[in-house]
């Protein structure tokens, strides 16, 4: 039987519907109508005169699916915006593998803006066409790093199709790459030096108030390895199994890599935050203090990694703050501060150091291992943040769950926290391998799966197929219910 029906009838039970939606804050009753955000991904809806939408029609989800094809549930439609290698002004182009988007409207209408497309990783046998490491030459490395980072464009509503198209050579139109310098914001030079050429790896992020990109690097250990901290020689790296052999050609620092980088999307100009510490940034989600300053939570995506908090010093800046790891059995937020830790102070030189090998410095203080913490997401209702946690095979953790950590008071400055499981993967609730999320401003939840390609449509995930998109409405018949509206081409 597979997990999602046509009718849209799931294993999820009532009790895990309604624990659900206690969790989110949004209480046990189930409606009779709940009108879902008009605009993503292109979701008719139809709406009365009296601008209510009309009495509930059930989504209808999809099976599950091993296609080889973009698929849509019914109601949902897209349309191209542009693809890879697409020029965007008179010298640039579209770059490699997209991961996390951001949109920032002109207006209330949102009928114009600019957007913001990540570009993680690259796949040899498409960018340099080498699929040997020992066979890369120089050039073939420059053309790799070209197709990661970011791209920024200007893109305006078509007033006829009413679809988005990319504003060619607008002067906001531009790239970074892996070969764009980018100063390093920090109390001192990090290997000598106080700018990093390149930003990669780039997976989730976030907008600040001000409308500034944080865009994450995250595997940054493909590119130029990881430095050997237990070796005597400085110089020496531990290159990963996904080495992209990028170091055969340049030898940068692996400590210029693997932060948070600040884009202001005017302008293209860009800052890697050292504050925010040092790992496999997946998510940078901001949420704004009621004095002003900024609050972003992250994850490490890794397995028996940690979730941090950053708190900023001051107001529109993120230059400063104070780093917290989380202690989930204790419910509290302990400072990576080099002054206030003894333990820190054994085994680092300052504060710098402690934000470069930041994964040291929280185990060392006590911090909870979880199962891969990726993209963050606070609700718009009550402020609780949801986390994603992807898996953990070695420790038999094959489907992850939604965590939900509550802040004491509802505040992002306060220091202690109660989490608990929001909804975990499973043939129960027919998703695994939680990865990217969002609220939309009716307070539903979207979430991705990334079930890696390797084990797609093997065991233990052969039930659930390939990845998808998510929708768990929180109001009306399927409130609860995780719906999947989207599945993108094999794997």
């Amino acid at each position: 039987m597979p997990l999602f029906m046509t009718d849209q009838k799931t294993f999820v039970n009532d009790e895990s519907r309604r624990r659900f939606l206690k969790f989110l804050g949004r209480g046990v009753a189930v409606v009779s109508a709940f009108p879902l955000v008009n605009t993503i991904a292109g979701c008719d809806q139809q709406v009365d005169q009296s601008g209510s939408a009309d009495q509930q029609v059930p989504i209808q989800g999809m099976e599950p699916s091993l296609a080889d094809d973009f698929l849509l549930a019914e109601g949902f439609a897209y349309s191209l915006l542009l693809k890879w290698g697409d020029p965007i002004n008179e010298k640039d182009t579209f770059g490699f593998n997209n991961d996390y988007i951001a949109f920032l409207p002109d207006d209330k209408n949102g009928d114009s803006g600019l957007l913001w497309v990540n570009h993680e990783y690259i796949d040899p046998k498409f960018v340099s066409g080498v699929l040997s490491n020992k066979e890369k030459t120089k050039k073939h490395v420059e053309q790799e790093q070209y197709e990661v980072g970011g791209t920024i464009l200007k893109v305006k509503r078509n007033p006829s199709s009413g679809h988005y198209e990319v504003v060619q050579n607008d002067q906001h139109n531009r790239r970074l790459t892996a070969k764009t310098e980018i100063p390093i914001i920090s109390d001192r030079p990090i290997r000598g030096q106080t700018k990093a050429i390149g930003t990669l790896a780039n997976c989730a992020g976030g907008v600040t108030p001000r409308g500034h990109i944080l865009t994450c690097e995250e595997n940054y250990q493909h590119y130029y390895g990881e430095t050997d901290y237990t070796a005597t020689d400085h110089d020496a790296r531990i290159l990963s199994d996904y080495d992209y052999g990028w170091h055969q050609h340049f030898n940068y620092p692996p400590e210029h890599y693997g932060w948070v980088v600040e884009v202001n999307p005017e302008t293209g100009d860009a800052r890697k935050l050292t504050a925010l510490g040092r790992f496999a940034h997946e998510s940078a989600t901001v949420r704004q203090a009621k004095d002003g300053r900024c609050v972003v939570y992250s994850g490490d995506d890794a397995n028996d990694e940690c979730l941090y908090k950053f708190i900023a010093d001051e107001k529109d800046s993120l230059d400063k703050g104070q780093l917290y790891v989380a202690q989930m059995e204790k419910g509290k937020w302990i400072a990576l501060d080099y002054n206030q830790q003894p333990k820190l102070q054994e085994h680092f030189t300052d504060q710098t150091e402690v934000m470069i090998r930041c994964r040291e410095a929280a185990h060392l203080l006590g911090a909870t291992p979880l199962a891969r913490p990726e993209d963050i997401a606070i609700d718009p209702e009550n402020g609780s943040v949801v986390v994603a946690l992807t898996n953990n095979k070695p420790k038999n953790n094959y489907h992850g769950e939604l965590l939900k950590i509550e802040e004491q008071g509802g505040d992002p400055l306060a220091l202690r926290f109660q989490s608990s499981t929001l909804l975990a993967g499973g043939a129960e609730t027919g998703f695994s391998c939680p990865d990217n999320l969002t609220f939309d401003p009716k307070g539903n939840l979207w979430f991705t799966t990334d079930i890696s390609g390797s084990s797609i449509g093997e065991e233990p995930y052969e039930p659930f197929k390939n990845n998808g998109l998510f929708l768990i409405p929180t109001k009306g018949p399927q409130a609860g219910l995780p719906v999947q509206v989207v599945q993108p081409r094999w794997p």
